[in-house]
């Protein structure tokens, strides 16, 4: 339950594009619905919340978020069944947003204040909501730096705001992937475990050079001794040897994935063997060629469950078990689907219905 109550002013958005929109042809993240939320944070207070139409910002290009990276988001989506639309762990998500602005030296938002704006945006908006096999509607809470200032300092304003849009499949098959040996994504120390936007602008090079090589991805590993494997991509890592599900665990350099957190539960709930624990691309690699690496896939917001199809590491490709073989990742994505659709009994308290 929301604990404290906020006065959100909502202007209509009498433009709405709603009646024209093919929810069977949803292309992923480029069709916006028709309002977002924003409130600021001005004389060290959040103030004057909001829900507006969807339209572009005016900022100075002096903002200093364009040029110190003061910036953090996060994901997440909400689903419909029946005409009634649910929310997945939407407070996790409002916990992490502040873990990343205590990191990138930001100010913290309320969670009452993050869920009311949530809940009020997305009952507004809740006609957007795709009643789509496989589609869901994108959720972005995002927070930056809004002084006109340049200098390399704290910002004393901020901006935060969540728009939607509706999407499908993000992937629309297996990846392939390459295990990186050069290039880092996060450190010890650095920033990796913030969703803060600048890690994702540093790894858009790598993984553009593995693209060009014809993977779809990069797994990424530690920036020491490029020894442990740490991400796929945007995503958390899982792996199934044998019978034991083996992931690395959140940490300073690593994401503390809500996908991924689910999926292990469920796992344990199901009486699988699951271990957190630092994982060597040394013993995938062994796995892959002994046989007994049984699946290997990336779990986050956008995807889900993205399956690998293939891991190449030191100029060898190493091929997994087809994907219609696989048991776990399809029984814990139909799992996660349906709690996300109230198809199926929370037992957790993960779903939250509007």
């Amino acid at each position: 339950m929301i604990a404290e109550t906020f006065d959100i002013q909502i202007i209509e958005n009498e433009n709405s594009n709603l009646a024209e929109f093919d929810f069977n042809n949803i292309i992923f993240g480029r069709q916006f619905s028709d309002h977002m939320f924003i409130v600021d944070y001005k004389d060290g207070e959040w103030q004057d919340a909001r829900v507006v139409p969807y339209e572009h910002l005016n900022m100075s290009p002096a903002s200093s978020a364009l040029h110190y990276g003061q910036s953090i988001f996060e994901g997440m989506k909400a689903y419909k069944k029946d005409g009634d639309v649910f929310l997945f762990r939407p407070r996790d998500n409002a916990k992490r947003l502040n873990a990343s602005a205590e990191r990138m030296c930001m100010p913290a938002l309320p969670e009452d204040l993050f869920m009311e704006g949530l809940t009020t945006l997305i009952d507004k908006d809740r006609g957007w909501v795709p009643d789509v096999e496989g589609a869901s509607l994108y959720v972005r809470p995002f927070m930056f730096a809004t002084d006109e200032y340049i200098g390399v300092k704290p910002s004393d304003t901020y901006r935060f705001m969540i728009f939607t849009c509706p999407v499908g499949k993000y992937y629309s098959g297996a990846v392939n992937v390459k295990i990186e040996t050069h290039y880092s994504r996060s450190m010890v120390g650095g920033t990796g475990f913030a969703k803060a936007a600048g890690n994702y602008a540093a790894a858009l090079y790598p993984a553009k050079l593995a693209q060009q090589q014809g993977y779809h991805q990069l797994i990424w590993t530690d920036a020491v001794e490029h020894k442990y494997i740490e991400e796929s991509g945007t995503m958390n890592v899982v792996f199934q040897v044998g019978d034991t599900l083996i992931t690395p665990p959140a940490s300073e350099t690593i994401l503390a994935g809500i996908t991924k957190n689910s999926v292990i539960n469920i796992a344990r709930k199901w009486g699988m063997k699951v271990e957190e624990r630092s994982v060597t691309v040394a013993e995938i690699v062994e796995a892959a060629k002994n046989g007994t690496l049984k699946e290997a896939f990336g779990a986050g917001t956008a995807a889900t469950i993205a399956n690998i199809s293939m891991i190449h590491f030191d100029g060898t490709d190493y091929e997994l078990p087809p994907v219609e073989q696989r048991e776990f990742s399809a029984k814990v994505l139909k799992e996660l689907d349906d709690l996300k659709r109230g198809k199926v009994e929370d037992t957790f308290g993960w779903v939250m219905k509007l």
